[in-house]
């Protein structure tokens, strides 16, 4: 069986980081983006624009977001990509049983091998 180098690109997640609040929440650094995750635009021309995720281009790694527009010379408006590494999630779309429980499972690791660190000191 062989792997198509293309094929396996376009089904890669795109992935970008968490808010300040999320990480401390979910003891995470970054997820894969999903429609209707809340994302913050840290970079380029629509800085500080915030916004809901319409559309995921996985070939390109780039998100459309509610309310980023650019206007066209002929009139009109027009969806502007924003790359994934440009923004922040600052509130994450629980719909999906699956996501939420892979949230809360790491949460649950951390905390166990924490655990384990402080049992392990006060035996010595």
């Amino acid at each position: 069986m062989t792997i198509n180098k293309e094929t396996m690109k376009s089904s890669l997640a795109v992935c970008s980081n968490l808010s300040d609040d999320l990480k401390k929440q979910y003891n995470k650094r970054s997820t894969s983006v999903v429609k209707g995750d809340t994302v913050k635009i840290v970079r380029g021309e629509y800085k500080g624009v915030e916004g809901k995720v319409e559309k995921i281009n996985t070939e390109k790694g780039k998100l459309s977001i509610e309310g980023v527009q650019r206007e066209k010379i002929k009139g009109g408006n027009v969806k502007v990509l924003i790359h994934a590494s440009n923004v922040i999630i600052s509130s994450l779309n629980m719909d999906d049983n699956y996501r939420k429980n892979k949230m809360d499972n790491k949460d649950r690791q951390i905390n166990k091998s924490k655990k384990q660190d402080i049992k392990k000191t006060e035996k010595k």
